[in-house]
């Protein structure tokens, strides 16, 4: 019997935790420390090879439900090998997923594969809980946006939050400029893999192996050289360049400038002033003055795009030096901040929280939406936070129909 059929024997079986992410998708059970599968979040087009992404918010309600229906079969069945009808299933999510999309994964849930019941959880949240604190301010820095967004008291303070287009995917059309602009004949022997036609996968993973995050000192002198406003503007030694072999034949050649430069686009401000940086600053004023000090205490960065070398050091340092500046000066009696190091690496720390809460079985009860409700009503709560119930109509009956008895039972 494999190791995952007997994690509920003695009780009712652990709860199976989702991430869906723009790039990755997170899976696994409860309880663990860390998920079963990391994959892209993308399932083959009908009657095409061409993958499609799966977290799309344009496409109409019919396709997303398709798209979604496949790919969670696929993680059920090929990944997980568990039976959906037989555990509970808790959806980590962002704060700015939309209505339409969270109605579909319900519905795929509940009327395909007919869950007990399902808890839709804000990953900011489930970040917080990792730590096993009730305050802080956590960005998340993914494939589509950043998001920065304070919890107080488990809380999320919805009316603070920050975001911007920058993440993974920002950084992959910047990769893909760059790439065209140094020698596409250096960079390749064959038209077919010109830098304009790789894959994102492949992008991602040029990012991944060979660029990193510059320090304070040295991305200034790059933004400098960059848009050079004096002449003595001179860039820094770039490092050496790396051979990215992209099939048996082709060698990409990525050019050290590109290397150490690809990530200023997250730390430069734009014409309004925005950077990665000044979100978090931002976020700060907007709090209330009381609650200023213990967020800047508490900072937890997440997402993928948190995992380049040398990112987390970047964000303090330039923290650090926009405290200096007039602007935050006159508004924040911030001097210093502190960043936690979660538990697990930072693309599945929200992964993590909703593992850690779907094992609580009573509580996470009490805040699911169960599968005779969801007939009843066909509605999803829309709360924003774990720390008070959903409203008493939406949450699970007390004595539990006799078709789902079992799944409902914590009697050992």
């Amino acid at each position: 019997m494999p190791l995952f059929e007997g994690l509920g024997i003695g009780g009712e079986k652990t709860a199976v935790v989702f991430d869906f992410g723009a790039a990755f998708t997170k899976c696994g059970f409860a309880g663990e420390p860390g998920p079963r599968c990391i994959l892209p979040s993308e399932v083959k087009g009908p009657g095409t090879s061409t993958p499609v992404k799966v977290v799309q918010y344009h496409v109409n309600t019919d396709e997303l439900y398709q798209n979604l229906k496949d790919f969670i079969h696929v993680l059920y069945f090929r990944h997980l090998l568990v039976n959906p009808r037989d555990r509970r299933v808790v959806v980590v999510e962002s704060m700015l997923c939309p209505t339409h999309f969270r109605e579909a994964v319900a519905r795929v849930f509940f009327k395909h594969f007919e869950v007990p019941s399902v808890l839709f959880a804000p990953s900011h949240l489930m970040a917080v809980l990792t730590l096993g604190i009730n305050t802080a301010l956590v960005m998340d820095c993914g494939y589509n946006e950043t998001l920065v967004l304070p919890v107080c008291e488990g809380i999320p303070v919805v009316s603070a939050w920050e975001a911007m287009p920058l993440g993974g995917k920002a950084l992959h059309r910047e990769l893909r400029s760059m790439l065209q602009e140094g020698s596409p004949a250096e960079a390749t022997s064959e038209p077919s893999q010109s830098p304009s036609l790789l894959p994102e996968d492949v992008l991602e993973d040029i990012k991944v192996r060979t660029c990193f995050v510059s320090d304070l000192l040295r991305g200034q002198k790059l933004q400098a050289a960059r848009f050079p406003t004096e002449a003595s503007a001179k860039r820094p030694t770039a490092p050496p360049d790396v051979s990215y072999p992209l099939d048996g034949e082709n060698i990409l050649i990525v050019k050290g400038e590109i290397r150490d430069s690809l990530c200023e686009i997250l730390f430069v401000q734009d014409n309004e002033e925005k950077s990665v940086a000044t979100l978090m600053l931002d976020c700060l004023v907007k709090c209330p003055m009381d609650l200023r000090t213990t967020l800047a205490k508490n900072l937890v960065v997440m997402g993928g795009t948190a995992q380049l070398p040398g990112f987390t050091h970047r964000l303090l340092a330039e923290i650090k030096q926009l405290l200096q500046q007039p602007k935050y000066q006159a508004v924040l009696s911030v001097t210093s901040v502190c960043v936690h190091t979660p538990p697990a690496k930072p693309n599945y720390v929200a992964w993590l929280g909703g593992a850690i809460f779907g094992a609580l079985q009573e509580v996470l009860g009490s805040r699911s939406v169960s599968r005779e409700l969801y007939g009843q009503t066909g509605k999803i709560p829309d709360w924003c936070s774990l720390g008070n119930p959903p409203p008493d109509s939406l949450l699970e009956p007390k004595t539990p129909v006799p078709m789902l008895k079992r799944a409902f039972s914590t009697d050992k």
